[in-house]
């Protein structure tokens, strides 16, 4: 049986990706009709080995507008076997008995292509660890394109924890399918995108460069895509000093940006963003986690169809 796993962003391309902004497209009426039964005799699995608020309720709520049915723990890591030493491979092949999709958040690099090889049921990546956030980077892309109209010949500010910011990492190499997108990166020095994204960007030949000063950077930004500064991926409290409180984007900050500028942030925030600035028009954070409910719900859809989905998987060894 061919299944439709959602594993990393580079699966996608713009044919696929488009796709999906159909089927989001569709599902915000599904959702505005009320929900329907499509898909009622389906259950949803999520395995969840780290916290998450809009990635689980999401897909929760997802899953329910369609009909169907949520089973899991929101605390793996200390509410399951695990505790007893049992591999992730076997939890995987045991959980797909129960289920008919998993959605996995697990603290390694890696664990949702593990938990694919050995699953019965598709599996979808809700985060693993520093690595990628695919299923968060779909619902950013999705976001720029309602509130700017293309994907196309954009400028593009990433700031805050570049370094373990998987969900920096899956917008990457998203935007990475799309016509004259420049990024600029803005991190403090310890927390800089890593080269294995620059290197597949540069691959790719998208247009990249560094910027230390937030003010310079945000004056032709067509997007700021601010992150929180991640105090739990540092091994120590002084690393996490020389990155925290460093770029915060404040009323004044709002000054130097275009009127088109379209700001989001994967959420939740820790300061980087004064509450001040969510009374701007510009400020589509809220908009983007809304967003994120459509593109789940166009996931599962997927999912459940059985979409063969070769050509996206065999991106991923590329």
């Amino acid at each position: 049986m061919k299944l439709y796993h959602v594993i990393g962003a580079k699966q996608y391309d713009r044919t696929s990706l488009e796709d999906l902004f159909v089927r989001a497209d569709r599902m915000e009426a599904v959702v505005k009709s009320g929900g329907n039964t499509q898909f009622s005799s389906k259950i949803m699995t999520t395995l969840f080995f780290e916290p998450s608020t809009r990635t689980r309720l999401s897909f929760e709520s997802a899953i329910s507008r369609l009909g169907g049915k949520v089973i899991g723990t929101e605390n793996a890591g200390q509410f399951s076997s695990a505790t007893k030493g049992e591999t992730l491979e076997d939890t995987i092949q045991v959980v797909s008995q129960y289920c008919d999709v998993i959605v996995m958040r697990h603290t390694d690099i890696g664990a949702a292509e593990r938990a694919a090889a050995v699953a019965s049921v598709p599996v979808i990546n809700a985060g693993d660890g520093g690595g990628e956030h695919p299923t968060q980077a779909l619902l950013d892309v999705y976001t720029i394109k309602k509130e700017l109209g293309t994907l196309d010949h954009i400028h593009v500010v990433m700031v805050g924890d570049l370094k373990y910011g998987r969900t920096v990492h899956s917008l990457s190499y998203l935007l990475a399918n799309y016509k004259n997108v420049h990024i600029t990166f803005t991190a403090p020095s310890n927390v800089q995108i890593p080269p294995y994204v620059t290197e597949y960007l540069y691959a790719k030949g998208v247009s990249y460069s560094e910027e230390t000063d937030l003010h310079a950077a945000v004056r032709a930004a067509d997007v700021i895509y601010q992150t929180r500064i991640q105090k739990e991926r540092f091994d120590n409290e002084e690393d996490y000093k020389l990155a925290e409180g460093k770029y915060i984007i404040t009323e004044e900050l709002l000054k130097h940006m275009k009127s088109t500028c379209t700001i989001l942030h994967p959420l939740p925030r820790a300061g980087e963003i004064e509450k001040e600035v969510d009374q701007d028009p510009r400020a589509a954070y809220f908009r983007q986690a809304r967003n994120g409910l459509f593109i789940r719900m166009a996931l599962l859809e997927k999912c459940f169809e059985g979409i063969p989905a070769e050509k996206e998987m065999a991106a991923l060894s590329r």
